[in-house]
């Protein structure tokens, strides 16, 4: 079998980064033990949270008990469905794979399909599942540690810009992802898998696995996104010709170009429910403005911390108008409670304009449905924390049908079809995000410091043309497929089986 660490689509690694590779996959084995000649059961048992919702079903590997997402109290497992049934491999990192993932999975239903949810990040007993928390770990510490401005620009831009470009960091990669192919073992070969992180795509091809899309989340092309084997799909034209031609993946020598056929623009990863209600949502946003209804932002904040000086100043700013029953705030803190309860202790007045959604998913779900009733007044301040990690990331994309201007980093969120107001991004990689939106007309520049934040929130609030300017353009790019990445890739993916 071909060595994907030593010849990357043509492009030979030099001796020193190949060695490096190999280095880092026996450091592993020797930290975590090898489990490459493991015999993991695999199991299918429908996902507790969000099984109803996208009709997603958990694949479970090895011993249950160890597994995240095993549910005790449903002992009913189902069988692989090997014409219909279609893998989306995921991992932990922040939410933004997962949300890739539900769109996937909710594109994969209204088409007919059943999505596996396969979480990488979820099997406790493999060697692994510790490879990548022990990778998460370090990602989460940089993030953290990006509020430091020296540390920012010396170590976690350049990392995140150019050392994550290099094919050498993919060799890397992909010797790691050998480690990672045992938990696909027992899964049938032929169920097409979507990875919608690099290394569920590159430990399926490595275990086998027949049929491999390899869902790229960013629009800066980096080797950390190559899963060789695997047919690979972007969300922007402007990043095709950068993935094409491997550009500056090897420093300044003219890299061999990947394959045409290993290279697919799709449009953007977006739900079913989200898409098929662009019209109606942006309506009911302009009719809000109209009629000089309170305006909704969301503000989506993670765990690291790295922004919260800017949410909790976007929160001082609109406290007047949500005073004068102006404004509206939804406030998703995921599933770190940890969050809320710095920012009221940092903001004490927001405590008699809160009402807290915590841990209650019924009430989430039936307050979201009553946001998007046009006759209905919803006011004040809205906190939501779930601790479970799928109600966590799915309560955005419940809440952010009903709202008016969702604040948030250009991240995956960049590509989501509604208003948006771009705050500092958490590594240089995410500003295309935030630059690919602006020229879609449905977002704003990345606004990099506080006054230009509370700026454009000012422009939202006082400025009619902005709002309606957004919504026109996003209903124009619906019109011309922009946000139907999610099914093309279902498709795509499908369809690489009917081929054979």
């Amino acid at each position: 079998m071909k060595d994907r660490s030593e010849v990357i689509f043509g492009n030979r690694i030099n001796s020193k980064a190949y060695k490096k590779a190999l280095r880092s996959k026996k450091k592993y084995y020797k930290k975590f033990g090898d489990d490459s000649n493991a015999d993991y059961a695999a199991v299918i048992q429908k996902n507790a949270y969000i099984g109803d919702a996208l009709g997603v079903n958990n694949v479970l590997i090895g011993d249950l008990k160890q597994n995240a997402h095993f549910n005790e109290a449903d002992k009913d497992f189902l069988e692989f469905d090997r014409q219909k049934g279609i893998i989306v491999g995921n991992i932990r990192m922040g939410f933004g794979h997962y949300r890739i993932s539900m769109a996937m999975a909710s594109a994969a239903k209204a088409m007919g399909y059943i999505p596996y949810w396969m979480d990488l990040n979820s099997y406790g007993q493999t060697t692994c599942t510790k490879v990548i928390g022990a990778q998460n770990d370090l990602y989460s510490l940089g993030s953290r540690m990006s509020k430091n401005p020296v540390f920012n620009k010396l170590v976690w831009e350049p990392m995140n810009y150019e050392g994550f470009r290099a094919l050498s960091y993919n060799s890397s990669d992909q010797k790691n992802a050998e480690i990672m192919a045992a938990v696909y073992k027992n899964i049938p070969k032929d169920i097409p898998v979507i990875g919608t992180h690099v290394w569920p795509a590159q430990a399926a091809i490595h275990a086998g696995m027949k049929y491999v899309v390899n869902a790229i989340p960013d629009n800066w092309p980096m080797a950390l996104h190559l899963s060789e084997g695997s047919v690979h799909t972007i969300q922007c034209h402007n990043s095709y010709m950068g993935y094409r031609i491997l550009n500056g993946m090897d420093k300044k020598n003219v890299c061999k170009a990947m394959p045409a056929s290993d290279l697919v623009y799709t449009g953007h990863y977006i739900d079913h429910e989200l898409v098929s209600n662009i019209e109606a949502d942006c309506k009911a946003r302009i009719d809000r403005k109209k009629n000089k209804r309170p305006m909704r932002f969301l503000l989506t904040i993670g765990g690291a911390g790295a922004q919260k000086e800017i949410f909790a100043a976007i929160i001082k700013f609109l406290m007047p108008y949500i005073k004068e029953n102006k404004a509206v705030l939804y406030i998703n803190v995921g599933d770190y409670k940890n969050v809320w309860d710095s920012l009221v202790e940092q903001i004490p007045q927001m405590k008699k304009y809160s009402t807290q959604h915590f841990d209650d998913w019924d009430e989430t779900y039936e307050f979201a449905g009553k946001a998007l009733c046009n006759d209905c007044e919803i006011n004040g301040i809205h906190g939501f924390w779930h601790s479970n990690i799928f109600e966590a990331v799915y309560c955005t994309n419940l809440l952010m049908r009903s709202c008016d201007v969702l604040v948030t980093k250009p991240s995956e969120l960049a590509f989501y079809p509604v208003p948006k107001l771009f705050i500092k991004r958490v590594g240089k990689h995410e500003m295309w995000g935030a630059i690919h939106s602006a020229e879609a007309g449905d977002g704003t520049l990345e606004c990099r410091d506080i006054p230009h934040t509370l700026q454009m929130m000012d422009l939202f609030l006082n400025d009619d043309i902005l709002l309606y300017d957004m919504c026109k353009n996003i209903m124009d790019n619906k019109r011309i497929g922009l946000y139907d990445g999610a099914y093309k890739v279902v498709e795509l993916a499908m369809g690489l089986k009917s081929k054979n």
